[in-house]
């Protein structure tokens, strides 16, 4: 069983950077392609971004590509995403979730592909 925790949430001012961790502990996500997704209020959950199982593949949600990037350290069972140029529409719950199929590996990802584990969440607030 796959356990995943984010951390690094938190406020931020627009223009600002945050730096969201995924850490995975039972299994390791290695063997995973692991997903960004975030839910702003009274909207649905949207994926936000990827990264491949197999190879270095990531995929961006046209709204965050150029500010956000995805990146995973093995050796840390850690998948990150760091933001830069924060807006206040990136005010949401974040959360990393891990897929046994590696949904992430093609050009064009679906990143709302199903996902088989998800961590709690973090919240993240774009305010002056």
């Amino acid at each position: 069983q796959l356990q995943l925790v984010e951390s690094g949430g938190g406020l931020a001012q627009p223009g600002g950077s945050l730096r969201l961790s995924c850490a995975g502990s039972g299994l390791s996500l290695d063997g995973f392609a692991i997903g960004w997704f975030r839910q702003a209020p009274e909207k649905a959950r949207e994926g936000i971004s990827c990264i491949s199982s197999r190879s270095n593949n990531t995929g961006y949600k046209g709204a965050v590509r150029g500010r956000f990037t995805i990146s995973r350290d093995i050796a840390k069972n850690t998948v990150y995403l760091q933001m830069n140029s924060l807006k206040p529409d990136d005010t949401a719950v974040y959360y990393c979730a891990a897929s046994y199929w590696d949904y992430c590996s093609g050009l064009t990802p679906d990143l709302n592909h199903g996902v088989d584990y998800w961590g709690q969440g973090t919240q993240v607030t774009v305010a002056s």
